[in-house]
């Protein structure tokens, strides 16, 4: 079983391989399938991850929000064709810079000695 850092990690993990293609901007993501895959797959990931902290640990850092993280998986996973694409968008320009700085400090702050 994993640590809620191994998640933690896992959750950042994904925000940089979406950065890495994120970066080439939103006229290459809406038109190139496979980069809309590969985003939207590491966004599952994310919720994935997120669900699987658990309620205790959502409610230790409620200014993280998880249950969006995780509506958002849900919807990816079982809306499959009618994701819309212009939302998925705008969570990685809005959302993961803020998420990946809130878990980069949450980080620090769980491996603090």
């Amino acid at each position: 079983m994993r640590t809620p850092v191994e998640r933690l990690r896992d959750m950042l993990e994904a925000i940089a391989r979406i950065e890495r293609y994120a970066s080439q901007g939103k006229r290459a993501f809406l038109q190139n399938e496979l980069i809309q895959v590969w985003i939207i797959h590491h966004l599952q990931l994310i919720g994935e991850a997120a669900a699987r902290l658990g309620q205790a640990f959502h409610a230790a850092y409620p200014q993280i929000p998880w249950a969006q993280i995780v509506a958002m998986r849900n919807i990816l996973v079982h809306e499959y064709f009618g994701i819309d694409l212009e939302e998925v968008w705008a969570t990685v320009e809005r959302d993961l810079p803020l998420l990946k700085a809130q878990i980069t400090a949450m980080l620090k702050e769980l491996e603090a000695p």
